[in-house]
């Protein structure tokens, strides 16, 4: 049998002959090559249909397409190789922005953490034991006064190979008892002190800003030296981003307040005696992972950009930033909250991407209560579809290279970089705790973040849009006490949930009549935009079905039992029949009759549901009207 390798050319069809090299392939070589101001014709011509230009426009038509995040960062619609951006390095490599590992997940993936918050050391050791059998990798355990006792951490880890399934505490003020207590059972089941791998959680800014308390920096700076010496994998300090997220913070601000704090940290850590390198050894940084990817995928690159300057301006090498991903609370609703799963696979996807060290993917329920098992189950196959199913960690930086996520990368690196060193010229993270000042940074973004919400801008999937009234009602035991005082908890959906809860609280579901006179059928666009407006806060929209004359519409308000109408039909039929239809309506008992549409001159019109509307206002209003408490 000839060897493969001794032949000379490949075999080929009967009348074909293989060429000696192979035609390099031109994708779309067929087709002229395309330019900037070629697409941008075509833009202007679908913009001047839409009406969005006219032809008195002389400006760039992309400009009319330009979104801005919370932090004014200008997202244009198009990005070319024009655009792109210079000295991301390489994986393993100060700026770290690809990878603080040169191998990145690919050989192991993330960290698959969950957390625990329950005070019951039995219970919690049931569902520690539960995951690790589904596959999480560590463990979140909060600890003292608001989870597991201290004393009983032993039982809550009961038959969990902790030198296996590393455990990050989080035990707030008493974090030196918890810590104390791990390093006692890792004695008990006889631990070198070289192979332990924990973190200790310890927080005090973290605490600080729930709490509203300022709580000293040396001490855990004094424990993380002496825990450096005894226990060299174990990280004693964690600077946490949630409660600028939880506040309603953009991104800039919360990566900004974390960099700060960890910055604190480095100066508490090197006067305790640590080297730079040592001291950010003791570090890992917690942030917030949201159902925006691409804003996701740019903050931990650019987390990581931004901690290598940082030590490298303090006289390090320039550190690999440790970070532990959370998807983020403040997006979690408790209605309809199955869609909650869609959103945390959405972030964990950008974590992942973004080169998250670790990734507490929050169950579905956790703004309802404690979760359960399924609710567990569900979190932690997240992770598994992510990397065994879609090979998400197969690729270091996956992402790198996009002209569009390089260049959210940058700005975002830079507006986080003003804001830290604001916080720095203020005085430092402490100080800006103390004053109110960064409290009162984070209480503007979540104002305009209110307003884009109320008026859905914002949307929100079974909430603000396409909300369900007859879902059945999610019951969990309830969460223990959570510190506060501090910088508040904000949820996305919370507003809207509140007028839910009102509308169900009342003895009889809340009803708006929706008019269709005319020749507009009863379920137009507007028909609909105008029922989905209602149901998101709890009001049911009665929609009578085909079209009627005015007696006709009259009638069936009569007989629906409620006292306010919404007109739904064209602009063509408000010109010809919303006057009259709207004081039929009056004259028949309506108490108030509003319309889908933009504002007209309609004397009778009490008010208007068109996009952008302040749905909040609407809808407060209308339950107040209806005698909803």
């Amino acid at each position: 049998m000839t060897d493969v390798a001794e032949t000379e050319s490949v075999p080929t069809p009967a009348g074909h002959t293989a060429p000696d090299e192979p035609e390099a392939l031109k994708l779309a070589a067929e087709f002229p090559e395309a330019s900037r101001d070629q697409w941008r014709e075509l833009v202007a011509g679908v913009l001047r249909k839409s009406g969005a230009i006219d032809e008195s426009f002389d400006g760039l038509p992309e400009s009319k397409l330009v979104t801005r995040t919370y932090d004014g960062l200008e997202i244009q619609p198009l990005y070319t190789a024009e655009d792109t951006v210079e000295g991301t390095g390489f994986p393993g490599l100060p700026p770290f922005v690809r990878s603080a590992r040169p191998e990145g997940s690919v050989t192991t993936g993330w960290d698959i953490r969950a957390r625990y918050a329950r005070r019951d050391a039995k219970v919690t050791n049931a569902a520690i034991l539960a995951d690790l059998e589904g596959g999480v990798s560590s463990i979140w355990l909060r600890a003292g006064a608001t989870g597991v006792p201290v004393a009983d951490l032993g039982d809550a880890l009961n038959e969990v190979y902790v030198d296996l399934a590393p455990v990050t505490l989080d035990a707030g003020e008493e974090y030196e008892a918890a810590a104390n207590e791990l390093f006692a059972l890792f004695t008990e089941r006889e631990i070198p002190a070289s192979a332990v791998t924990a973190t200790l959680g310890a927080d005090p800014i973290g605490s600080a800003a729930r709490t509203g308390s300022p709580q000293p920096l040396a001490p855990a700076a004094e424990l993380a030296a002496r825990v450096a010496v005894s226990h060299p994998k174990v990280r004693t300090i964690v600077a946490d981003g949630l409660p600028f997220h939880e506040a309603g913070g953009s991104d800039a601000q919360e990566l900004g307040a974390t960099i700060a704090a960890g910055v604190a940290y480095l100066r508490a850590l090197t006067e305790a005696g640590l080297d730079v390198d040592t001291a950010a050894g003791q570090l890992e940084f917690r942030l917030a992972a949201t159902a925006d990817q691409f804003l996701t995928i740019a903050k931990f690159r650019a987390a990581r950009r931004l901690w290598a300057r940082v030590t490298e301006v303090s006289g390090g090498k320039g550190t690999g930033m440790r970070q532990h991903a959370v998807t983020s609370p403040a997006m979690l609703t408790q209605r309809d909250p199955w869609v909650n799963m869609l959103r945390t696979t959405l972030a964990c996807f950008g974590a992942g991407v973004g080169g998250a060290d670790a990734i507490t993917v929050l169950p579905f329920d956790a703004a309802i209560g404690q979760p359960d098992a399924f609710s567990a189950r569900i979190a932690r196959n997240t992770h598994a579809v992510l990397l065994e199913e879609s090979k998400l960690a197969g690729v270091i930086d996956p992402a790198g290279g996009s002209w569009y996520v390089e260049n959210l990368t940058e700005d975002l690196a830079k507006a986080a970089w003003r804001e830290f060193t604001a916080i720095e010229a203020a005085g430092g993270i402490e100080a800006e705790l103390a004053s109110g000042a960064l409290a009162e940074r984070l209480a503007e973004t979540w104002e305009k973040r209110s307003k884009r919400l109320a008026t859905r801008r914002d949307p929100i999937t079974g909430v603000s849009e396409f909300p369900n009234l007859t879902e059945k009602t999610v019951v969990r035991d309830a969460v223990e006490d959570l510190p506060d005082g501090g910088l508040p908890r904000h949820r996305y959906a919370e507003a809207f949930e509140a007028l839910r809860d009102r509308a169900d609280a009342h003895p009889s579901r809340p009803r708006v009549f929706l008019a269709t006179p005319g020749p507009v059928a009863a379920h137009t666009a507007r028909a609909s935009f105008a029922a989905n407006l209602f149901q998101a806060g709890g009001i049911e929209a009665v929609n009578p079905g085909a079209p009627k004359d005015i007696d006709g519409v009259i009638a069936e308000f009569r007989a629906s039992g409620t006292k306010i109408a919404c007109l739904c039909g064209s602009n063509t039929s408000y010109a010809e029949e919303a006057d009259s239809v709207a004081k039929a309506l009056k004259e028949a008992g309506a108490t108030s009759v509003l319309l889908a549409g933009k504002p007209g001159d309609h004397p009778d019109v009490s008010g208007y549901l068109f996009t952008g509307c302040d749905a909040l206002e609407i809808l407060t209003g209308t339950l107040n009207e209806l005698g909803v408490q």
